[in-house]
């Protein structure tokens, strides 16, 4: 069996386990029920990992500042202490501060998820049905009725089915 971690701080069995990513580099700290206590790790409104990690000289980057928002006031390191942004202009201003951790987190800063199938489904049912809708359109404008017919009867064909698929589910 694996050895206990010991605490960053007094090496006593470590019970608390935190990790932040700061420009693309892992940080972890490992520490005791009483050392997180006294860093306020137990307390969710006045805990700041990277607040602890500079205290406890686990960090050897020194937290970068100069960036502040026009909007509201925040800096870099009110970011860091609060772990969230004063207002939605903080998202620009700190760009280049959470742009990084993003690519790096979630591999990618765009969102390329899944969509549902019945989401498909029914944009392809709508598509094919506005393209049935201008084909029937121009077959009576050009007197092409037999045409216009038959898209007519697709178009019902088309509704019904959407009705049922709607019922179904």
């Amino acid at each position: 069996m694996a050895s206990p971690l010991k605490c960053d701080l007094c090496s006593n069995p470590a019970t608390v386990h935190l990790t932040q990513i700061v420009n693309n580099k892992v940080h972890k700290v490992d520490l005791c029920e009483s050392c997180a206590q006294a860093k306020g790790v137990t307390d969710p409104s006045g805990f700041s990992l990277a607040d602890l990690l500079l205290k406890a000289s686990l960090n050897p980057e020194s937290p970068v500042t100069g960036v502040r928002c026009e909007q509201c006031g925040f800096t870099q390191n009110d970011f860091k202490k609060h772990g969230r942004f004063g207002c939605p202009q903080c998202y620009q201003a700190f760009s280049g501060l959470v742009e990084p951790m993003l690519d790096n987190m979630h591999k990618g800063t765009a969102h390329t998820g899944k969509v549902p199938q019945k989401s498909l489904e029914r944009k392809t049912l709508h598509d094919r049905l506005g393209e049935l809708e201008l084909n029937l359109d121009d077959a009576v404008k050009t007197e092409r009725f037999e045409d216009a017919a038959r898209y007519r009867d697709e178009i019902t064909q088309l509704k019904q089915a959407f009705e049922q698929s709607k019922s179904a589910h």
